[in-house]
């Protein structure tokens, strides 16, 4: 479970850049973020795993154990013990391409072994055959001794994955997975993603509205700083234009954007 309450960040200038943003997400749900450029949408990610910390506001995680943590309240070393247990997936994907995918993979963890073991011996067979399994589920096993430099985009985001997933995260964050892929693959990739959705929350920054309409089980919706909208992943053409302004007119330059539902969500203002 992740419970997000009254995220509030202002630049230097005193401009707010966040300004209450609030939401929650259970298991079984894959949640879209979507907003125009400088939305907020990124920098309210950036708030879930501890990267930036708001002014004010809560970010409350759920363990598998049921403990509850407050990602903005716990110190330095609580918070690298949380991330341990926060999945990443990032845009550029950030392998290391000099190394193999199973390589890439198993650095997912190292966070969880002490630094003494890491030095001496690394991690045991049966790890080593944990990350191939993680591998095996975003169907890359055959690659699994190839450089992730030699790689595709496509095939190094499901790496990227692989090692999300062999972290074994209680949360799981995507920094807009599929900006830089084309159709075929982001499919393949929100394919990948919508599935760990069952077991553990997950939450990514999408650009794409036809493909959190087909692969999300909700969309939330910032604009300003503020969430202008969530619920239902089938947005109305009226809503996206309220949403993106201009931006839309781009988004369907570079989209189709498939069939609407024809009934259209409220909008959900906060003050």
């Amino acid at each position: 479970m992740l419970e997000v309450k009254q995220l509030i960040k202002s630049l230097p200038n005193g401009r707010k850049v966040l300004n209450g943003i609030s939401f929650k997400v259970e298991k079984g749900e894959f949640v879209g973020i979507l907003g125009p450029s400088g939305a907020g949408k990124t920098l309210t990610l950036r708030c879930l795993n501890g990267l930036l910390k708001p002014d004010s506001g809560s970010v409350v995680v759920q363990g598998t154990d049921g403990k509850r943590v407050d990602i903005c309240q716990i110190s330095k070393r609580e918070l690298r013990r949380a991330r341990q247990k926060i999945g990443v997936i990032f845009q550029g994907n950030h392998l290391v391409k000099r190394l193999s995918a199973l390589e890439n993979v198993m650095i997912g963890r190292l966070g969880q072994i002490s630094t003494f073991r890491s030095i001496l011996y690394g991690f045991t067979d049966a790890e080593a055959a944990e990350a191939v399994a993680a591998l095996e589920k975003v169907k890359m096993e055959h690659m699994a001794d190839v450089r992730t430099g030699n790689m595709s985009g496509g095939e190094m985001q499901r790496v990227a994955i692989a090692r999300a997933i062999f972290q074994s995260p209680t949360l799981l964050l995507a920094d807009e997975p599929i900006s830089s892929l084309d159709p075929s693959n982001a499919r393949v990739i929100m394919k990948l993603i919508k599935p760990l959705s069952e077991n553990i929350p997950v939450v990514g920054v999408f650009h794409q509205p036809d493909m959190t309409a087909k692969y999300c089980t909700r969309v939330i919706a910032i604009k300003d700083g503020k969430v202008i909208y969530d619920g239902d992943p089938h947005l109305s053409e009226n809503l996206l234009a309220e949403i993106y302004g201009e931006e839309l007119q781009q988004i369907e330059a570079n989209k189709n954007i498939p069939a609407l539902i024809p009934s259209e969500p409220t909008l959900v203002h906060t003050s």
